[in-house]
């Protein structure tokens, strides 16, 4: 049966992935974006997730058009990478407000809607950056190691209502925002890597429409790396 799904980020890259994957299994799909519009054959709304008004917007939006949202991939996400002592206070408030605060503000939305229905999937996009740290991404890193904990918390709250809450950890992932990382740190990392390859947005899309499936009905709380090997042992 379709379900309604909101892909937030989900205009390009991964969450472009994700979106379409939910679609070509026949889900009604809805996607955030900040003005760029939305892949062919899925609902766009316009939402920056640092505005909490325009997260309802987004949600009331897509509940119009789709109903209560049933499958929730938190995904938008900026990095803005520097050196610690090259950082100031608002470059590191401005990712977390995007990617943590962000996510806690779309999944609040979504979050009495899967109440009333007794079930749901919730999807947060963290990062293999968040379990093993990066040099000059404390904030980045930061933001989403936050992603395991709020999950994690979710997980025991909402589990006795049919809602699971887990977490996927992508590697180094080709992206525009791939494109920001210096070429030294993309060989350093891929040298990392068991299975010797960069991923593919779809590599990730599988593993997320796969979490929200009924066949993963019995899994919350958890962290899916989807890296490659990468972060082994996290």
């Amino acid at each position: 049966m379709a379900r309604s799904v909101l892909v937030t980020g989900g205009n390009r890259g991964i969450g472009r992935a994700v979106a379409q994957a939910f679609a070509r299994q026949g889900d009604r799909v809805a996607v955030t974006h900040r003005g760029s519009g939305a892949p062919p054959g899925m609902l766009g709304v316009k939402c920056d997730v640092t505005d909490a008004a325009q997260v309802d917007a987004a949600f009331a939006e897509a509940e119009a058009a789709h109903g209560p949202v049933e499958v929730l991939v938190s995904n938008a996400g900026i990095t803005d990478d520097a050196l610690l002592l090259r950082m100031p206070e608002e470059r590191f408030a401005r990712v977390l407000d995007t990617n943590l605060a962000g996510a806690y503000r779309v999944v609040r939305r979504a979050v009495p809607g899967m109440l009333r229905m007794r079930r749901g999937r919730i999807v947060l996009m963290s990062s293999v950056s968040g379990l093993s740290g990066a040099v000059g991404q404390a904030n980045y890193a930061a933001s989403k190691a936050g992603m395991v904990g709020m999950a994690r918390s979710l997980a025991r709250e909402l589990g006795g209502r049919g809602i699971t809450v887990n977490v996927v950890a992508p590697g180094l992932v080709l992206t525009d925002m791939a494109e920001t990382v210096s070429a030294a740190r993309k060989e350093q990392m891929l040298a990392g890597v068991p299975l010797g390859r960069h991923a593919e947005p779809e590599d990730v899309a599988g593993p997320v429409r796969w979490l929200a499936s009924e066949e993963a009905g019995y899994i919350t709380g958890a962290v899916l790396p989807v890296d490659g090997g990468l972060g082994m042992g996290h």
